[in-house]
């Protein structure tokens, strides 16, 4: 199966594992899926810790490539598809982050690992 990483779910993964839901860990966890995270987390990530809303342990640049690589997470580019898909979900959650990540759910076929419901709102497949 094929893991679409929420940015919380690739953070508590990271740095606060407990925050996770056991159904979360179980799929992580499982030799046979695979783990990818999207442009738009990674985005994400960068912007909250450059205005200061994210504290993390060294500079995004250096942190996130650790961290995907321990975890053996693939990096999923934002494709043109899924931008024009994410401006036609209905209006249920105004993060462009979100709505791009639940896109790209949607146009790839991935199982998003994410508590927030909204995701479930657009259809998207989810597990937590």
């Amino acid at each position: 199966m094929k893991l679409l990483l929420d940015t919380c779910a690739f953070l508590w993964l990271a740095g606060k594992p407990s925050k996770l839901s056991p159904a979360a860990v179980q799929a992580i966890n499982d030799p046979g899926n695979d783990l990818f995270l999207s442009d738009a987390s990674i985005w994400e990530i960068a912007l909250k810790y450059s205005k200061g809303k994210l504290p993390l342990p060294e500079r995004p640049r250096n942190w996130i490539p650790k961290q995907t690589r321990f975890f053996q997470i693939q990096r999923v580019e934002i494709s043109q598809e899924a931008l024009l898909r994410s401006g036609e979900l209905p209006p249920a959650h105004p993060d462009p982050f979100d709505r791009l990540i639940a896109a790209q759910g949607l146009s790839d076929s991935f199982q998003i690992v994410t508590p927030d419901e909204p995701f479930r709102i657009y259809g998207a497949s989810c597990i937590w």
